[in-house]
């Protein structure tokens, strides 16, 4: 079976996009190509950071239909930016300023097909497919796919953290990654080629290919055991381990973890992942640590990755300055799931994105009422964790499971309660508590500034992977960068070393040149960034990234820019840039 399919009928230099748009109509239906700016705002809006002109937004309702809307946009030369789920922080998956051509937003959102193969034991997931769906086809099984906690709340793809590779909170586990994808690129000709790598036999021609993988259409026998290829970080555990290494457990830049779609950026499509899965634990317990010396939490990190028998599930960090912004600013995140339960939040997230793209409406007014209704609410935290955020400046909430529960209850129990420090077992109630308010935290930044909007320039917001040697990890800024910010929230998954620091900026700073202050101050620490949100339009991409890029992309025809790469065509054979002729 031949693994790259190439369609020679597409011209090496690009037609005119005139009538596109309504090419685009004729595959996908006139009301999923949306043009205009209220139409498109959704998705040419990042959640945090990005934004720009399109000439349209297609929302394709098979893979047959996004390969054809994919043909079409290289036909008429535009740019093309694939979208599943538009929940990236750095703005990775929407436009950021202008461009040298017309930009089209492919959005996959109603892709969401999933197939089990091997017996449950791996599954292929389609461009849409959200991690919460994917949870929930796992869970009669018993097994659960990377990632189960924080992101999945709101929606966040399973291709995304692929494309991104995403790290996510389980420490076994490691980011999101797979050499087995199906996807499309242009080559250096200005070709387009669908890849199968997914190690199923599906055939020669693009469409009979996708069409057949998106029913379903193929047997137990047609799917290989691909074992030259990986569809997980299998040695991610071992790796993590390596608490005197020099350098970070993971980051995004990371070539060991470059690998086609992995890490990929966007700078190909994507029509389908093929995953491995993992037996849930039989039993987990949680523990709250609190302690004002930061010397006994790398203690204790130090003990459970270099000598434990049993690796932890998590280990969250939350600093007492975030825990407050977090319990006010993060409290309707955290009753919405808790009364509504993640299926429904992806629901709630798009009906306030309706609201707030009425233009008769005043900036921020939904964040502004849901503070107000928020803040009359009951108190919503459990007492101990209020009690514990009074006593202590570092908290880390510590999941374990089987075995490793008597295992972490030893050795805490023989450390604390100390001059220090102390901790407690959660019940399941304070577990839930505590790692749901451990998640709202990263989307209480955003609300501050909303609410804010007089005193807040902006956030800036570092993703920071610190060297698994590191025991000095308290970050300390001097004081001419320091001044300008209101309040630092540090948060992050702290057995892991990776870190997310949100500062909140006062009116006036210019925010560019602050973060560009931090970035050397982060860089003589040997940490890498970005950790697991991925480049975005924040950061500069590393020449391993770029390398990964232009290898992909060629002719710079997806999602130019990314990582403050350049953002022009390049012609086919030199990929230089230059104009798309």
């Amino acid at each position: 079976m031949p693994a790259i399919a190439t369609d020679s009928s597409i011209p090496a230099r690009p037609q005119a996009s005139s009538g596109l748009v309504e090419r685009l109509r004729a595959i996908a239906g006139r009301r999923h190509v949306l043009v205009g700016d209220k139409a498109t705002r959704a998705y040419r809006r990042g959640y945090r950071f990005g934004d720009g002109p399109v000439l349209a937004v297609v929302q394709p309702g098979s893979l047959v239909e996004q390969w054809r809307v994919l043909r079409a946009c290289v036909e008429a030369g535009v740019i093309v930016i694939a979208q599943a789920a538009n929940t990236g922080l750095t703005g990775g998956s929407t436009p950021d300023g202008a461009y040298d051509r017309p930009v089209v937003i492919v959005s996959m959102r109603r892709l969401s097909g999933i197939h089990l193969i091997r017996e449950g034991k791996q599954v292929v997931c389609l461009p849409g497919a959200t991690l919460y769906d994917l949870e929930a086809k796992l869970r009669p099984l018993g097994r659960e796919p990377h990632s189960v906690i924080g992101s999945s709340c709101i929606g966040a793809s399973v291709m995304g953290g692929i494309c991104n590779n995403s790290g996510g909170a389980l420490v076994r586990r490691g980011p999101a990654y797979s050499e087995l994808t199906l996807y499309a690129r242009v080559d250096d000709r200005g070709r387009l080629e669908l890849v199968n790598h997914l190690g199923i036999a599906l055939g020669t021609d693009p469409e009979t290919m996708l069409a057949r993988l998106e029913r379903g259409s193929f047997t137990p026998g047609e799917v290989s055991a691909a074992e030259d290829r990986s569809a997980s970080d299998h040695n991610y555990a071992d790796h993590v381990r390596e608490i005197d290494a020099e350098t970070p457990a993971r980051f995004n830049a990371d070539p060991s973890r470059l690998f086609e779609a992995s890490g990929s950026a966007g700078k190909v499509m994507l029509f389908a992942v093929r995953l491995d899965t993992f037996p849930r634990d039989e039993a987990t317990r949680a523990f709250y640590i609190g302690t004002n010396d930061p010397a006994e939490l790398t203690a204790l990190r130090r003990a459970m990755l270099g000598s434990f028998a049993n690796l932890p599930v998590a280990g969250e960090y939350l600093h007492r300055d975030c825990f407050d912004i977090a319990a006010r600013y993060g409290k309707d995140t955290y009753l919405a799931i808790r009364k509504f339960g993640t299926d429904r939040l992806p629901l709630l997230f798009a009906a306030k994105a309706k609201v707030d793209a009425l233009p008769f409406l005043p900036a921020h007014l939904s964040d502004k009422v849901m503070q107000w209704v928020a803040d009359r609410l009951p108190q919503h935290l459990p007492a101990r964790l209020l009690d514990y955020r009074d006593r202590f400046e570092h908290h880390l909430m510590l999941r374990m499971a089987d075995e490793g529960i008597a295992e972490a209850s030893a050795w805490l129990e023989s450390h604390f309660p100390s001059t220090s420090g102390a901790f407690f077992e959660c019940t399941p109630e304070e577990a839930e508590a505590a790692f749901l308010h451990r998640f709202a935290a990263a989307g209480a930044a955003i609300r501050y500034r909303a609410v804010h909007a007089r005193e807040v320039e902006d956030i800036v917001a570092l993703d920071i992977a610190l060297p698994r040697n590191c025991e000095d990890w308290v970050e300390q800024l001097p004081p001419e960068i320091e001044h300008p910010i209101l309040h630092k929230l540090y948060y992050g998954h702290f057995l892991c070393h990776v870190f997310h620091q949100d500062y909140i900026v006062a009116k006036g700073t210019d925010c560019g040149a602050l973060e560009q202050a931090m970035l050397p101050l982060l860089d003589r620490r040997g940490a890498e960034y970005p950790a697991e949100h991925n480049v975005g339009h924040l950061y500069t991409a590393k020449p391993s990234l770029r390398e990964h890029y232009q290898a992909l992309d060629p002719c710079n025809m997806f999602n130019p820019g990314i990582g403050h790469t350049h953002r022009h065509a390049c012609h086919p054979h030199t990929s230089q840039p230059g104009a798309a002729g």
